[in-house]
C-alpha cells in the first residue's frame, strides 16, 4: 500500500502528463488496466452512483466503499476514488477507503468555507498518516463548476487560493474541474504550481500533449468515459433492432 502511494504521487510529479481514465466497476478497470498506457485507475464517482440507480453525490458512502474497493481487488495498479465531499467524516471515510486498498481520492470543496475545506484535507491527510499508508489526495475545489456567474478572474483567484491552502494542508494535487481554455490554464499552472494542476477533459481544455507542456499534473474524464460506454452501448441495441448482427470478432474482455 505505502508503496502504491509513492507510486501515484510520484505519477503526479514527473514531467509526463498522467492521464487517467476513470472506470466504474471492476470490469471497466479490467480493461482499462490491461493497455499497456495505464499507469493507475481512478474511479469516477457519478458513474458508480448511476451504476447503483443513484444521482450524482447521493450513493451512501458504505457502497461507495464497497464498489471502489470491487475495483482495487480487480487490479495490481494504484487506486484513487472519487470519494464526493467525503462524506460526513472525510477522515473515516478515507480511513475505509484504505482499509479496501484505494490509495489517493478526490474529495471536493462544494465551495464551503476556506477554513473548513482545508480542515477536511487535512482529516484525510491525517487519516493515511494514522493508518501508516499515507494517502495522495487530489483536493478538488468547484471553484468553476460551482461558481455561478461570477467573473473569471474571480473563479481564478479562488481556485488558486483554495489550491495553495489544499497543498500546505497536505495534498499531493489540486483538482480545478471546469470547461476553459489554454489562458486560464495557464494562469492556475502559474498561481498552484507547475505538476499541482489537476483537470478534467472537457471540450474547452486543451489536448493532452498542450496540458503536459504547460506544466499540468493530470488529466481525468470522469463520468464522460461511462457515457461512451452507454452510447456505444445503445448504438449496439439499435444496430441490433434494425436487423443487425454483432461483430464475429468482439475481444472477450469481459
Amino acid at each position: 500500500m505505502t508503496n502504491k502511494v509513492d507510486v501515484l504521487r510520484q505519477l503526479h510529479t514527473d514531467e509526463a502528463l498522467l492521464q487517467v481514465v476513470n472506470v466504474w466497476d471492476a470490469i471497466s478497470a479490467r480493461a482499462i488496466a490491461e493497455l499497456p498506457d495505464t499507469k493507475a485507475i481512478a474511479t469516477a464517482g457519478h458513474s458508480i452512483a448511476a451504476s447503483h440507480g443513484y444521482d450524482d453525490g447521493r450513493i451512501p458512502v458504505e457502497l461507495m466503499i464497497a464498489a471502489v474497493g470491487r475495483i482495487a481487488a480487480a487490479t495490481d495498479l494504484p487506486v484513487t476514488a472519487d470519494l464526493d465531499d467525503g462524506y460526513a467524516d472525510a477522515g473515516e471515510t478515507v480511513r475505509q477507503a484504505i482499509g479496501v486498498g484505494i490509495v489517493g481520492a478526490n474529495v471536493e470543496d462544494r465551495l464551503k468555507p476556506l477554513d473548513e475545506s482545508v480542515a477536511v484535507v487535512r482529516a484525510i491527510i491525517a487519516a493515511g498518516e494514522a493508518e501508516g499508508t499515507g494517502f495522495a489526495l487530489n483536493a478538488r475545489t468547484d471553484a468553476f463548476v460551482r461558481g455561478g456567474d461570477r467573473p473569471v478572474s474571480e473563479s481564478v483567484a479562488d481556485a488558486i487560493e483554495r489550491g495553495k491552502a489544499y497543498l500546505d494542508a497536505g495534498a499531493t494535487c489540486i483538482f480545478v474541474p471546469g470547461n476553459f481554455g489554454e489562458a486560464v490554464v495557464s494562469d492556475l499552472v502559474a498561481g498552484i504550481g507547475e505538476r499541482r494542476v489537476s483537470l478534467i477533459g472537457f471540450p474547452e481544455i486543451p489536448a493532452p500533449e498542450r496540458l503536459q507542456s504547460l506544466g499540468v499534473a493530470r488529466l481525468s474524464y470522469g463520468p464522460l468515459t461511462q457515457r461512451v460506454a452507454l452510447q456505444a452501448l445503445q448504438d449496439a441495441a439499435l444496430h441490433l433492432y434494425r436487423g443487425g448482427k454483432l461483430p464475429e470478432d468482439l475481444p472477450a474482455l469481459n
